[in-house]
């Protein structure tokens, strides 16, 4: 089974990230999230990396503390200790580190500046592709068929 990084998955996926800024509000930040169909934002200073918003920060913090939304800046209720990973650490090290803290989303680093971010969900589906693919070649030789010939 090839060994897949953390860089060829989001080359593979796309390196855009959604972000938002300390100042935005919750409100402003759900209807980011609701419109670009994603369970987090990193929360951006220019280029640097300040927190991550989550709809579990949402949830726990904002929900059940009884603030409103549209007057909640983010900077009060976004996670500030945001776990990243450099492009060449492979899945099985971003699996590792997100089931470890427990984290659903990880930005992933190249040369100290943000390259995109992988969800769990991103992580375990290309897993999962890469072991049908090591199945499915293994099925392959077993029976003895070859397609180089």
């Amino acid at each position: 089974m090839n060994v897949v990084t953390a860089g060829q998955l989001i080359n593979e996926k796309g390196r855009k990230v959604w972000h938002i800024t300390p100042s935005q509000s919750a409100f402003e930040a759900l209807q980011m999230m609701d419109d670009k169909n994603v369970g987090a934002l990193l929360v951006m200073d220019g280029e640097e990396i300040v927190g991550i918003f989550s709809e579990r920060d949402y949830a726990r913090k904002v929900i059940l503390q009884g603030k409103a939304s549209k007057d909640t800046p983010i900077s009060e209720i976004m996670t500030r200790e945001v776990l990243v990973i450099s492009t060449e650490k492979t899945l099985d090290d971003c699996m590792a580190l997100m089931t470890a803290r427990k984290i659903r989303h990880l930005p992933v680093m190249e040369d100290q500046k943000l390259a995109g971010i992988v969800s769990s969900g991103d992580v375990l589906k290309k897993i999962i592709s890469e072991q049908g693919s090591a199945i499915r070649d293994l099925e392959n030789y077993i029976s003895g068929v070859d397609y180089g010939a």
